[in-house]
């Protein structure tokens, strides 16, 4: 049985974070929406982690939880809005401070404990609140204070079976110096969690899973050459062999050579997979259309049809696989209900109802960098592992405007010619994510006595962690100079190439 930590989510935007640092220390968590119900006498269960929130504790409609219900069973911390709401509902005051406090502050331990020990006082922390804690309830104990705020952090003293604390800073972020070495505490010295999960056991149980909860039965899944699908379905291979049926298919829309190399190495994986070649379908659909949001609905219907199709000749199938991971699982579910649409394929598709296939989704509750080291314990070559993101709808939305075959092998061509320079420089591994794009602008060029009238094509790449926010690679100019002079040398159609150097936010990575 998993040993976990579950973090109830009041809606900070660094509630993500929290989880990476706790698995970071090699235990399990769980991000959960603070009103979800959960069984804080599970056995499973070690502890449990408040979030900060934007919201004040002082609002009529604050979200609140009943803590005394959780410290019955097992320790509790809570973080920023966590910290403020227990010392609230336990008779402290919480007011409105003088000035929004936001930024670096030094904490002072006044009391040394299993929290914040000797390694802590006098380091970094992060502050990120407009309210603060004022007076502590009866019998709390004062462990930490600030140059700026005289309650930092505190435990609860009463005499409860499970030890409370709360801290008023944010140890989950980069800028809180000891953050994690405070959260590595509470898990370990305060929650005495073992912290042994590890891919080697993640890759055990979770195939021991499915082979309990499939026994005989079939999958179904479309594999699309990522390292999320490929790790599914690696997983899914090695507990129910063949009965696992990929399809993988070409949508007309890959990346250079990418279908024959990408089922070339499903064959080496021994993977079950079926490559469908669906290209045209795909083209004559999108004949026309420039609008993106309609592109990719395209896409995307014309990807269910297909798959349908080649799913209805496997009559024993019963379940669909999936690569859903933990970030898609998070924003479905998020504290104020589903997130924002910002893209359509960003967000958790549902399965066609005509379907009648249950889920299975072996990476639901990894993130990304966990699925790559899973990955690469299930000895999946580093090549495909390491791969860069690529878009769900591929090229078409790194082609502005409308789609044709034509436009599809110009940018084939010239992305195929970046992607190897940033490997042949060892620049590759340094990026998060790049591609050329083929825009929808004709220039005028010479090439030697001719005047050309052809495309222009950008060139992105950037620097990320998640993709959640993203800085432009700051690629030497050289470089771009010897890109840009093969791809116009090399690429006829293409006369003149440019470089992308927008971060995320304002802009997002794909241009459409």
């Amino acid at each position: 049985m998993t040993e976990k930590i579950l973090i109830l989510d009041f809606g900070s935007q660094y509630t993500q974070l929290i989880a990476r640092a706790v698995r970071e220390a090699n235990v399990f968590c769980e991000i959960i929406p603070f009103q979800q119900e959960f069984d804080a006498g599970d056995a499973a269960l070690k502890g449990v982690i408040l979030s900060g929130s934007p919201c004040s504790v002082n609002e009529d409609h604050a979200p609140t939880i009943d803590v005394n219900k959780i410290i019955k069973y097992v320790p509790i911390l809570g973080i920023c809005y966590g910290a403020q709401l227990m010392a609230k509902q336990f008779g402290g005051r919480v007011d409105k401070s003088n000035k929004r406090e936001y930024g670096r502050a030094k904490i002072i331990v006044t009391t040394q404990n299993e929290l914040v020990d000797e390694q802590i006082s006098g380091t970094q922390v992060w502050m990120s609140h407009s309210d603060s804690i004022t007076a502590l309830p009866p019998g709390f104990e004062l462990l930490g204070r600030t140059e700026s705020i005289p309650i930092a952090a505190f435990r609860n003293t009463l005499g409860n079976a499970n030890a409370q604390y709360g801290i008023q800073f944010h140890p989950e972020v980069y800028h809180t110096a000891q953050g994690k070495h405070i959260l590595r505490n509470f898990l370990l010295n305060i929650c005495h969690c073992s912290g042994d999960w590890t891919p080697a056991l993640f890759v055990q149980e979770t195939i021991e899973n499915i082979k309990k909860e499939l026994g005989n039965s079939h999958v179904i899944m479309a594999l699309s050459g990522g390292v999320d699908s490929t790790v599914a379905a690696t997983l899914i291979h090695k507990a129910i062999g063949n009965n696992l049926q990929g399809i993988f298919v070409d949508n007309g829309l890959l990346r250079k050579d990418e279908y024959e190399q990408v089922l070339n190495t499903y064959r080496q994986l021994a993977l079950n997979v079926k490559g469908v070649d669906a290209k045209d379908l795909f083209y004559s659909r999108l004949k026309g259309e420039q609008d993106p949001e309609k592109k990719r609905k395209i896409i995307g219907k014309t990807f269910i049809d297909v798959f349908q199709d080649e799913a209805q000749k496997n009559k024993e199938a019963t379940y669909l696989g999936q690569g859903t991971i933990y970030p898609d699982v998070i924003e479905s579910v998020s504290v104020h209900g589903p997130s924002v649409t910002i893209k359509s394929h960003h967000n958790v598709g549902g399965l066609p109802a005509s379907m009648h296939l249950k889920l299975l989704e072996p990476l639901r509750f990894l993130f990304k960098d966990e699925v790559r080291k899973v990955g690469l314990e299930l000895g999946i070559p580093e090549s495909m592992i390491h791969r860069h993101p690529f878009p769900g709808p591929g090229l078409a939305i790194r082609i502005l405007g409308d789609i044709s075959a034509e436009k599809v092998h110009l940018l084939q061509l010239a992305d195929a010619i970046f992607i190897q320079a940033l490997k042949d420089h060892q620049l590759y591994d340094k990026t998060w994510q790049a591609g050329a794009i083929l825009l929808p602008v004709k220039s005028v060029g010479v090439m030697g006595d001719e005047r050309t009238y052809e495309f222009t094509i950008a060139l992105r790449a950037v620097t990320s962690v998640d993709g959640m926010t993203a800085d432009w690679a700051h690629l030497p100019y050289d470089f771009l100079a010897e890109v840009s002079n093969k791809i116009i040398n090399e690429v006829r159609g293409i006369n003149r190439v440019v470089y992308d150097i927008s971060s995320k936010p304002p802009a997002t990575i794909e241009w459409e």
